[in-house]
């Protein structure tokens, strides 16, 4: 009997082990740094972060510019190996984020038809000069994802010297439909969080295009720091006819990726392939097959995108 006790004890010992050697990160698993940096343009503070791999020395940065709706926080779904943020710190990069003066991080704004367009892509002016001083660089990389290639491409148009290259993601080419948008912010909710998630014939999130986890981490982010209210200056700017350019793609200056899927609500197709003939020299135009809004966080999909994204950035950089 006390023979038995003791070899039970050991297969529970044996068992204890292993599960602690599931439970710890793999020795060499990355880490990373993480850096806020304190902003402040016409009154309001702005979120500026900064994420980059520990014990690395970056020598580009890249800037991240928002949707329409939620903030930065996006980016970086730290679920296996789908977070932007991280896959581009371990490609070299420094990361940085932005938020939008009255969405995530930033401050609150009075009047929620202030922030529209035009004056975010002021904030990233302040932002990108704020990177430089910090840096040292005075040229980056930009990344816009929907609302955020409007305001990363106006940007990109008024001073083409700060920018090395663009990145177009899902891009709000044109207006996405003539809706009256009276309220100065847009109420959240967990289901509109939800809402950019491709689904079944039966209307539930289709699993094998994202896997549950993302879709619980990217709602209980989007909860946590963008709360019940954001601003709709941009969103009343978006909300016009198809027939409105939103972003002048013959006036923009520096190579160009325009990346999405072809299965996205909002986009204008027809626009998208003719991109090309109005972007400047090495420009470029991927659009991949079966995904939609929520490209990077898509399983059949993200390691596509993040393939087709570091081949753009990466020619001829050291």
């Amino acid at each position: 009997m006390k023979q038995r006790i003791i070899s039970l004890y050991f297969v529970l010992l044996l068992a204890l082990t292993c599960l602690n050697c599931i439970a710890e990160p793999a020795p060499d698993a990355p880490e990373y740094d993480y850096t806020v940096h304190p902003l402040e343009r016409n009154g309001v503070a702005l979120h500026l972060d900064c994420v980059s791999l520990r014990g690395g020395a970056p020598q580009r940065n890249i800037l991240l510019t928002h949707g329409v709706t939620y903030s930065s926080h996006e980016f970086d779904i730290d679920y296996e190996d789908y977070s932007l943020v991280r896959f581009l710190a371990r490609n070299g990069y420094a990361v940085w984020r932005l938020d939008i003066a009255g969405f995530g991080q930033s401050g609150e704004v009075e009047d929620g038809f202030m922030p529209d367009s035009d004056y975010a892509a002021e904030d990233i002016a302040a932002a990108v000069e704020a990177i430089g001083q910090e840096t040292g660089r005075d040229r980056l990389d930009l990344l816009g994802w929907s609302w955020g290639t409007v305001t990363a491409s106006r940007f990109t148009i008024k001073h083409p010297e700060a920018v090395e290259r663009l990145v177009l993601y899902a891009p709000i080419l044109s207006g996405i439909g003539a809706y009256e948008v009276t309220e100065p912010f847009h109420h959240n909710t967990w289901e509109h969080a939800a809402d950019d998630f491709q689904r079944d014939a039966d209307g539930i999130i289709a699993p094998e295009i994202t896997d549950p986890t993302i879709v619980e981490l990217f709602c209980s982010s989007s909860w946590h720091y963008d709360k019940e209210y954001s601003p709709n200056g941009g969103r009343r700017d978006i909300c016009v006819d198809a027939s409105v350019s939103l972003i002048d793609l013959s006036a923009i200056a520096v190579p160009t990726l325009i990346i999405c899927g072809d299965s996205d609500p909002y986009l204008n197709y027809a626009r998208i392939e003719s991109a090309a003939e109005e972007l400047p020299e090495g420009s470029r135009v991927e659009v991949i097959p079966g995904g939609a809004h929520v490209l990077m966080y898509e399983a059949p999909y993200y390691h596509d995108f993040q393939e087709r994204l570091s081949d753009f950035l990466s020619p001829g950089r050291t």
